[in-house]
């Protein structure tokens, strides 16, 4: 897409402030060169430990920073919605003034001529685009992702009395627009049955949409959240560059903001750590309607990934050579994922029990990847909802009141409700428990039989020996059985267990193993993408 040049004058100024913010002398601290980041919008000068940003003077079909006072509008605005979440990065707006000699001067007495907002400056290698190049990122990362999402979006400002189809539609029209015009990169048939596809899954979830609008779910979020925009600060994950130029643009469903953040996982390969995220994310539910949300998620990630398909088409025409080629590879990646998340497996439901040190967790949340619709199943834990019901951290230990029968089937209503929900939405769901009563396998395999969804119960099984090792080693586990609780289990009739029996005394790699292997065999395909790198 062309970018609009500003009129002359303001092209020779420009110019002028581009050059005079490059220009190490500018900056009296740093006696290095100035390293300078240009990108559809805006040039970012990186000074030593400081950081300008100044916006380009186009008016784009979607912002406008043609204008002085619509720079000094666009600059204020990403100090106001950054600073909150990332206070160590966004310091301040200074002016870029011209001075009674006629020289340009920063922060200093003068007229004003441009706005830049001034960062203090990270290591491009703590960028989360960059540490996942080098490989999966780990379960911890991945929570602390989730958390910063739920964080943003349970202090976000509802957007009273939106309309969450009327939020979403315009991006799926310009999908169909864009991506159907896309010649010599995606075939028209391709295309034409994208478009179709899109529509009926937008055409769908509207009734969804327009409750979740109703119901607090439409904030104004980050807009942005890919792994691009995120960096790490002492260990921890912080947002940044959140889309401070259209407040509609902005205000979106909150998963849909979360989508974007799933879907760059996804499409780097690592649909575990995606995986992760996205049930520490139900987990915290900090909005609310997180588990009905899901059956959203499908048209969600399909128009991030179709968004970052179209962005590489414009790219391609600004562009040459290698890096024309990479923006080509980059079309036809999301393309093929955008049309991948709108052909979503069926949901099924998977239990998994066995007595406590059995790795039934473990195991849980390894296949929970490749269960289901992207990013795979809904992972319910019945150690952490019993933590739930108490209100307390998942590694807090509970009392033993926290034990009684009478808390325990709690508990089990609650996996049951969970798993309902999930499959309600057309997700798929692994719930994991002890399950050692008759009645409450029962119960799990009716739930499936309610909503005409696929069924496979795992019994995981090991020596005695083996669950006394592990669950003696268990540190920072949501779980509270001690050899003391594993003695005890021992001693339960558990009546006939009709479901598939797991070696679980070998390697968690092993049991993962004949764990697929007994899905396969009652006819659940696990998606081959899924597989963490581990």
């Amino acid at each position: 897409m062309p970018i609009p040049a500003a009129p002359p004058d303001d092209q020779d100024e420009e110019r002028e402030v581009a050059a005079f913010m490059a220009d190490s002398a500018t900056y009296p601290r740093c006696a290095s060169r100035i390293d300078v980041i240009e990108t559809h919008a805006a040039r970012v000068f990186l000074a030593g430990d400081d950081v300008y940003k100044v916006k380009k003077r186009v008016r784009l079909p979607f912002l406008d920073f043609s204008t002085l006072e619509a720079r000094r509008g666009a600059i204020a605005r990403e100090l106001e919605i950054n600073q909150p979440h990332a206070p160590g990065i966004y310091l301040g707006v200074v002016p870029v003034v011209r001075g009674a000699d006629g020289r340009l001067a920063l922060d200093g007495e003068g007229k004003v001529v441009d706005w830049a907002v001034h960062m203090r400056r990270f290591s491009q290698e703590a960028l989360l685009a960059r540490v996942a190049e080098k490989g999966p990122l780990s379960d911890a990362l991945a929570k602390a992702l989730a958390g910063l999402a739920a964080r943003y979006h349970g202090e976000s400002a509802v957007a009273e009395a939106a309309d969450g189809a009327r939020v979403i539609e315009p991006v799926v029209r310009q999908l169909i627009a864009a991506l159907g015009g896309a010649q010599g990169l995606i075939d028209p048939k391709v295309a034409q049955a994208f478009a179709e596809r899109l529509a009926q899954t937008f055409s769908q979830v509207t009734p969804l949409l327009h409750e979740r609008g109703r119901t607090g779910c439409v904030r104004r979020c980050h807009g942005d959240l890919h792994l691009g925009n995120i960096v790490l600060i002492d260990g921890g994950p912080v947002p940044f560059d959140a889309l401070e130029f259209s407040e509609r643009l902005g205000t979106i469903d909150v998963l849909y903001d979360l989508a974007f953040l799933l879907m760059d996982l996804d499409h780097r390969g690592d649909r575990h750590a995606a995986n992760v995220v996205l049930n520490a994310y139900v987990s915290a539910a900090p909005v609310g309607g997180e588990i009905e949300g899901l059956a959203c998620l499908p048209l969600f990630l399909s128009c991030r990934a179709g968004v970052r398909a179209v962005v590489a088409i414009e790219r391609m025409a600004q562009t040459e050579g290698a890096t024309r080629e990479e923006q080509r590879a980059n079309v036809v990646s999301h393309a093929d994922l955008a049309r991948s998340y709108l052909e979503p497996p069926p949901g099924a439901l998977v239990a998994i029990g066995g007595l406590s040190g059995t790795g039934k967790s473990t195991l849980a949340a390894q296949l929970a990847a490749g269960l289901g619709p992207a990013p795979g199943a809904l992972h319910v834990r019945s150690d952490v909802e019993r933590k739930h019901l108490f209100g307390v951290g998942e590694t807090e230990r509970l009392p033993p009141e926290g034990y009684q029968a009478e808390v325990s089937e709690r508990v089990y209503a609650q996996l049951l409700d969970k798993a309902r929900r999930a499959l309600a939405a057309n997700h798929a769901a692994i719930v994991d428990a002890v399950f050692a009563k008759p009645a409450e396998r029962a119960a799990i395999e009716a739930v499936a039989r309610e909503l005409g969804r696929p069924f496979v119960g795992l019994w995981l099984t090991a020596p005695r020996e083996t669950l006394m090792a592990r669950v003696g080693a268990r540190r920072g586990d949501a779980s509270d059985a001690d050899r003391a609780v594993v003695a005890q289990q021992l001693g339960y009739d558990t009546g006939a267990v009709s479901w598939s029996r797991v070696e679980a005394s070998g390697s968690p790699a092993q049991c993962l193993e004949a764990a697929e292997a007994a899905l396969r065999a009652a006819g659940i395909s696990l998606a081959a993408r899924a597989r963490p790198r581990r």
